[in-house]
């Protein structure tokens, strides 16, 4: 079967990049200082995080809605304080991984809230260190909160080194709007489930250059990704951890691949030639 954006020879094929979902969080709790240490070590391209607004303003890392899934406690986001979260176990729910280092910093990484601005700090640090990482920060919605979240997150951001490449992702097109008109330097990528019968050809929302469909669209329409390629987008897939689809991403030619598990799908594209 030809797909229509196979590479002719490596040569001429693009090294894909490799996002980490939410860290490595295969391997350590999700959205924890920990899990995204290990993917960094784990040589991953960029981390992905989600971010939602509490009730004093601050931007954390957290994925749902409520904290219940992922902490020993209960309620949402949006009606806790940072301090509230704080005090919260976020990470003893999943085992400690085995490159972890002292008890006293294992604790605080891989149990405490992670704010945007902690990650960014450490993705700073890997900058200063001569080590590049990209960071894809992912807003959710709906929440209470509405184009609150975008303004804060513009502000966090204008703060950081401007030698941290960051993105920002939504299933939301309002949300990319709003950081558009707001910062249109700043690259957004539209995240899609299903693939709308507007957007099959490849189009995406005014500005948006970069497409996010995930791993089921690609399987039941591999050639989305030359369609959007066509029209000069890149395409960002999520979420990609079996070695199969990994392996379809890199013949479709995809840009990026979100995983939670960087280093063995940095090791297939790498036995692979991509």
């Amino acid at each position: 079967m030809s797909y229509g954006n196979r590479r002719e020879s490596s040569g001429s094929r693009r090294r894909i990049s490799v996002v980490a979902h939410r860290g490595a969080s295969e391997d350590a709790p999700e959205h924890t200082l920990a899990a995204y240490r290990r993917a960094i070590e784990d040589g991953a391209d960029a981390l992905e995080c989600d971010v939602r607004l509490t009730a004093d303003g601050h931007l954390v890392c957290v994925h749902d809605r409520r904290v219940n899934r992922t902490s020993n406690g209960r309620g949402a986001v949006s009606a806790l304080e940072l301090a509230d979260l704080a005090a919260l176990d976020f990470g003893s729910w999943k085992g400690r991984g085995e490159s972890d280092e002292s008890p006293e910093r294992e604790s605080r990484d891989h149990t405490s809230v992670l704010t945007l601005e902690r990650l960014l700090r450490l993705v700073e640090e890997q900058a200063a260190a001569g080590r590049r990482v990209e960071l894809a920060v992912e807003t959710k919605h709906p929440t209470r909160w509405a184009g609150q979240v975008e303004e804060e997150l513009l502000r966090v951001l204008a703060r950081r080194d401007p030698a941290v490449p960051v993105r920002v992702m939504s299933f939301s097109a309002r949300s990319l709007h709003r950081v558009r008109e707001a910062a249109p330097w700043i690259p957004t990528v539209y995240l899609m489930q299903f693939l709308l019968p507007r957007h099959r050809d490849g189009r995406l929302p005014p500005g948006v250059g970069i497409a996010g469909p995930s791993m089921r669209i690609l399987r039941g329409r591999p050639e989305y990704v030359a369609l959007a390629h066509s029209l000069g987008h890149q395409v960002h897939v999520w979420t990609v951890d079996d070695p199969a689809d990994v392996e379809l991403c890199a013949l479709l030619g995809v840009d990026a691949i979100i995983t939670n598990r960087p280093r063995r799908v940095r090791e297939q594209l790498a036995a692979m030639g991509s």
